[in-house]
């Protein structure tokens, strides 16, 4: 949750944890005051930050981030999921015709003329 009073430096910190320990997705939203007995919020993130931090999360290997005003730690989860999903499998995949390709060419054969 951001607008808490949280600092750039300290959650570049808390990111570069997560990463360490091969986290592989992270959601940011904002955080809403549900009571008057709760925190109050220090500030209202703007758009354009979550989506830097969206950036910066991507940026630094993670394989999802959703990041937003309204977004919540369980957003999206099953999409995000079939997202990786798809991802590794497509991976896969180019590791395979690379794989076949290169094989290929190392399999034809070669004329010396003299």
């Amino acid at each position: 949750m951001l607008g808490l009073g949280e600092t750039e430096e300290q959650l570049m910190d808390a990111l570069k944890e997560l990463r360490k320990i091969d986290v592989d997705v992270v959601t940011f939203g904002q955080y809403m005051r549900p009571t008057k007995r709760h925190m109050k919020v220090e500030e209202y993130v703007t758009p354009d930050v979550f989506e830097m931090w969206r950036q910066r999360a991507l940026d630094m290997g993670f394989l999802y981030c959703a990041s937003g005003p309204l977004v919540r730690s369980s957003y999206k989860a099953g999409e995000a999921f079939i997202e990786n999903v798809l991802k590794k499998r497509a991976a896969k995949r180019d590791q395979a015709v690379a794989a076949e390709v290169s094989g290929g060419i190392g399999n034809q054969l070669t004329v010396n003329s003299s």
